[in-house]
């Protein structure tokens, strides 16, 4: 009774708000473009720069109107207490080892940025590397990449500012612990590959000024450095201007006489990587093609001995394989098969003590299954539940390693893992502020539009009863081959315990079984992902787990698209739309920074076919004169991956079509990116789309 008491007074409370709702004028202008042969308006196209005075004015009246909104929500503080109550607790991660010294991140609760440390072996006295929390006076500059070099004594540290995607890399000394003068900038889609005294980095031509959370990114370099020199005196090692929108990434072998170029082109709608390679311990050497183009299929690099690679790839093995080859006869035509396909996706595969581990997922939790270098399968890993399971790293001299197990109400634990034994016990467990035994998670399977077979998790507390009437979160993502799992999130648990509902469905569109999955849910085949979800909402409504008015559909940037196609779709299925950094104008995105990248999953409107089918769901192009469910857009000035021009079109288009009396409210955060930059920020956003979604339910 008291829980429903709660609710009706949010819904009173957010009657009473709705009437002071005065949204600001948005300015349309008479703008269109023409594809194909079809006009298509775009009225504000104007809110597409960030940095004019007009735009920087609407934010403001826009977060002035939301945030007076999100004030008066009575569960708006006790969410975030709880949030913060729940979340203060000290997290480890997995320690990694180099030559004596164990590195690893904690937080001690409520510290906004993890902190790094390390230690002389497992029992020795932790010492301080890098409080990120210092760089800043709001503690949003990230540690984004800390890289060793082989021998240990330098490390190239990563460093983004305000949630942006922007690197700056700089280099310490590990021995003194001085941070050299060394200072890259421009460095984004980039990894570290040591070679001596240096490393092979990425990173584009400056941007021109004022452009750079907005200006397309084009021209990906590889470069070397040596430490102790400027970027100036940098030596480009490769570059393709023929091909602008191609990544190029560099990754060497542990002994670091091979390095290996990674060139992908996403931004030709290609899913899958050319593979070159070049020998860095001979002069002069150039770059040899292992695989020659970019294509359908990826390649990757698991281990080498000498010239014997081991390389992961779905080519031939949609669920992925392992095979090796020879560099002396590099040709496709000369690879051996060393690990098959097997019915489940492989996930994951990493090495430590000359052991292949390979992570499958079946029905979308965890199994790791142990190889030799020979591809002789030498056992399986015991892990603690069905839940996800990531680590195994190391030096083929290792004699142990590390790894971490979590799902939804089982926080991450890190496990000592012993090699040799097959065995592990539990190295860093959470202390935590509620007890995980009080909830459940049960794992449903339901029938989509054309009688696909799909799988969601719900999450709850114990003793749920199927009255219809349970305020419930429908989250889904389902794109870019990226697996949805159980992952344990604390600030979770503030909305359970009020007797709320979590949902996971496991969308077509992602990895959770293999590439067939994925295929089903790009380009062409998108609506399969809107369908899922739809029918899963469907699926809870006549389950009686919950109904329309109780049900909130979630989603961020990919999941955000997702939430504003749905909405369109069937908008009386939900009480409440949280679209958060989504991708929102499906015919303009890949004009923005790397937006070009997502042409491989969603296709371009450049394409006659893909524009019919991008066109038919775009979230932007799809907003009627329609009743609207309670929708809270959330994004970020510094969002450089998804640009905020996204959610601000689509904002000011629902709040000019919505014929209902629900919010259309865009919560646009400051000095935070695609994800919160820091705690702080990460618990305000969650504590409000809470109370947004409890105030809006059950009318």
């Amino acid at each position: 009774m008291k829980k429903y008491l709660i609710l009706l007074m949010g819904m009173l409370v957010n009657s009473a708000a709705w009437s002071q709702l005065n949204y600001p004028k948005t300015r349309q202008v008479d703008h269109a473009d023409t594809y194909h042969g079809v006009s298509v308006a775009d009225p504000f196209r104007w809110l597409e720069d960030e940095n004019s005075a007009e735009t920087k004015e609407w934010v403001k009246a826009q977060n002035k109107v939301s945030f007076g909104y999100l004030e008066t929500l009575p569960m708006r503080e006790t969410f975030k207490k709880r949030i913060e109550q729940l979340s203060d607790y000290e997290k480890i991660s997995a320690p990694f080892k180099r030559g004596d010294w164990f590195y690893f991140y904690k937080n001690s609760g409520l510290q906004n940025q993890s902190v790094l440390y390390r230690q002389k072996g497992l029992t020795g006295t932790p010492e301080e590397v890098l409080d990120p929390n210092k760089l800043s006076t709001d503690a949003t500059t990230r540690l984004t990449v800390f890289s060793l070099s082989k021998n240990g004594r330098y490390a190239c540290i990563g460093l983004s500012k305000g949630g942006s995607d922007w690197q700056i890399f700089g280099v310490r000394d590990m021995e003194t612990g001085q941070d050299l003068p060394d200072q890259l900038n421009w460095v984004k889609v980039s990894g570290v590959a040591w070679k001596g005294d240096g490393f092979y980095y990425s990173r584009y031509p400056a941007p021109a000024e004022g452009k750079e959370l907005s200006t397309k990114n084009e021209n990906h370099q590889v470069w070397f450095h040596q430490v102790g020199s400027s970027q100036s005196q940098d030596r480009l090692v490769y570059e393709d201007k023929r091909n602008p929108q191609r990544f190029h990434t560099m990754s060497t072998s542990d002994d670091e006489t091979l390095a290996y170029l990674t060139i992908s082109d996403r931004g030709k709608g290609l899913d899958g990587n050319a593979l070159w390679f070049i020998r860095t311990d001979v002069v002069g050497d150039v770059f040899r093609p292992i695989v020659r183009e970019p294509g359908a299929f990826h390649y990757s690099v698991v281990d080498n001995e000498g010239d014997r690679l081991i390389l992961e790839t779905n080519d031939g093995a949609p669920n992925g394989k392992l095979v090796e080859l020879s560099l002396a006869k590099p040709e496709k035509v000369k690879w051996k098969p060393l690990v098959a396909e097997r019915a489940e996706p492989l996930q994951a595969v990493t090495s430590a003590g000359h052991r292949l581990y390979l992570t499958y997922l079946k029905d979308v939790t965890s199994r790791t299954l142990i190889y030799n270098y020979n591809g002789v399968g030498i056992g399986t890993v015991k892990l603690p539940g069905l839940g996800n399971v990531s680590g195994f790293h190391g030096e083929k001299e290792d004699k142990c390693s590390f790894f971490t197990y979590s799902s939804f109400n089982f926080p991450p634990t890190v496990y000592k893992y012993e090699i040799a034994q097959n065995t592990s016990k539990i190295f860093q467990k959470p202390k935590l502020a509620f007890k995980p035994e009080d909830f459940q998670v049960i794992q449903k399977f339901y029938t989509s539009k054309d009688g696909t077979r799909v799988p969601m998790f719900i999450v709850s507390k114990k003793g749920m009863v199927l009255n219809g009437k349970n305020p419930t979160i429908l989250h889904g993502y389902g794109g870019f081959n990226i697996s949805s799992t159980p992952t344990f999130t604390a600030s979770l648990m503030a909305w359970l315990e009020k007797g709320g509902v979590y949902v996971l469905a496991n969308l077509r569109g992602g990895s959770e079984y293999g590439e067939k999955w994925h295929q089903a849910g790009m380009k062409l085949n998108k609506q399969n992902v809107f369908d899922d979800f739809i029918y899963a909402a469907k699926y809870l409504i006549k389950q009686k787990y919950t109904s329309a008015s109780y049900l909130a559909a979630s989603g961020r940037s990919n999941g955000g698209l997702l939430v504003g196609a749905v909405i369109n779709q069937h908008p009386e299925l939900f009480g409440v739309a949280l679209p958060g950094v989504g991708v929102m104008d499906m015919l303009r995105f890949q004009k923005f920074t790397i937006g070009w990248n997502w042409i491989a999953d969603y296709g371009s409107s450049d394409n006659a076919e893909e524009f019919k089918v991008l066109y038919s769901y775009s979230p932007l192009h799809n907003i009627q004169a329609k009743s609207y469910p309670a929708t809270l857009i959330t994004t970020a000035d510094h969002d450089d991956r998804v640009v905020p021009a996204h959610s601000f079109k689509y904002a000011a288009t629902l709040q000019a079509k919505n014929t209902s009396k629900n919010p259309m409210l865009i919560r646009i955060d400051t000095n935070s990116g695609h994800g919160s930059s820091n705690t702080a920020k990460l618990i305000e956003l969650t504590a409000d789309m809470y109370a947004f979604a409890w105030a809006n339910m059950g009318k």
